[in-house]
């Protein structure tokens, strides 16, 4: 099993991020690996924290309004290798070690398995 992380950031880098109106900020996670984009999530003040905190993802789920731990009830964990924000802080990415099947829940590797025109 891939080992935790946990990533320090200053108080000014968490004051950096900026959240939409509802307490939320988008977070893209990306294959450390493979740099494919596996993922996007929400994440709010408490989970972008604890995911730090404890080198691992957790998000806000908006449809069952809970933390949400990535991989808790799948196995399907991502551990956090690098975490950065964007120049407006309001976009976080999130390059992980996945372990198990994949990000997706529908099975797939990556949520983004449908391309356009194909």
């Amino acid at each position: 099993m891939p080992e935790a992380q946990p990533i320090a950031p200053s108080p000014e880098q968490l004051e950096a991020v900026t959240y939409n109106e509802d307490g939320l900020v988008p977070a893209i996670v990306q294959d450390d690996a493979t740099g494919h984009v596996l993922m996007m999530a929400w994440m709010n003040a408490e989970t972008l924290a604890q995911s730090l905190a404890e080198g691992r993802t957790v998000f806000w789920s908006r449809s069952r309004q809970e933390v949400w731990r990535k991989g808790d009830t799948s196995g399907d964990r991502q551990w956090i290798r690098s975490a950065a924000y964007d120049c407006d802080g309001d976009t976080l990415l999130f390059r992980v070690e996945q372990e198990g099947d994949g990000a997706c829940h529908t099975g797939e590797y990556s949520c983004f398995h449908r391309p356009f025109g194909a």
